[in-house]
């Protein structure tokens, strides 16, 4: 049976405190019983699965566009472009805590949705799939954010206009390997937010 809302949100307040190792003791059984969150955990592994299949449909472009397929082939040029890779070091540690693991998945989204306009840039004729892709990573974060209130678990509010300044290129070839690094850094922090929700949902 699902556990009050009331009762959850205490839970989850003596969760807060506790290291994640908790969750693996007796009141996790209360948590992972709880019908609407794992309806949530359900629901946002679908979308950070879609997700990832649309950065995937754009590397392919990239690839196939610029042939920028290897990314052991770019690291040279790499170490000169100033792009930022969103960690989520709070997600992998066995101590971490489900609020500061889902608030990194959220500034992480934030960061990328805002380079995600280098993509657009770069690949004018996909500038549908970029923006739908926004607004799914838009919607992600929501879920996200919500699920956090219901749970009774701090919560950060991000400005919605994105603020860090977008990466700058001294030539088109940079540009694209810029975008190139950009879809790859996406992509291994969406492998590490589905992993923390794969690993939620199993326990």
């Amino acid at each position: 049976a699902a556990v009050p809302t009331g009762g959850l949100a205490l839970l989850l307040g003596v969760l807060l405190w506790a290291p994640w190792q908790a969750l693996h003791g007796a009141l996790l059984t209360e948590l992972s019983g709880d019908q609407d969150f794992q309806l949530f955990l359900q629901r946002n592994l679908e979308f950070t699965r879609k997700i990832r299949g649309d950065v995937a449909a754009l590397q392919r472009v990239v690839c196939d566009t610029f042939q920028l397929c290897k990314e052991e082939e770019l690291l040279l040029v790499r170490q000169d472009l100033d792009i930022v890779q969103a960690l989520l070091e709070q997600c992998h540690r066995r101590t971490f805590q489900a609020e500061t693991c889902f608030s990194q998945i959220r500034a992480g989204l934030r960061v990328y949705h805002g380079s995600l306009a280098t993509i657009r840039d770069l690949l004018p004729g996909h500038a549908g799939l970029v923006e739908t892709l926004q607004m799914d990573m838009a919607n992600l974060s929501s879920n996200i954010q919500q699920q956090m209130e219901d749970l009774g678990l701090a919560t950060v509010t991000y400005p919605t206009q994105n603020q860090d300044p977008l990466p700058t290129f001294s030539s088109r070839f940079r540009h694209q390997v810029g975008g190139f690094f950009i879809l790859a850094n996406f992509q291994r922090f969406l492998e590490t937010a589905y992993r923390a929700l794969r690993h939620l949902a199993s326990l």
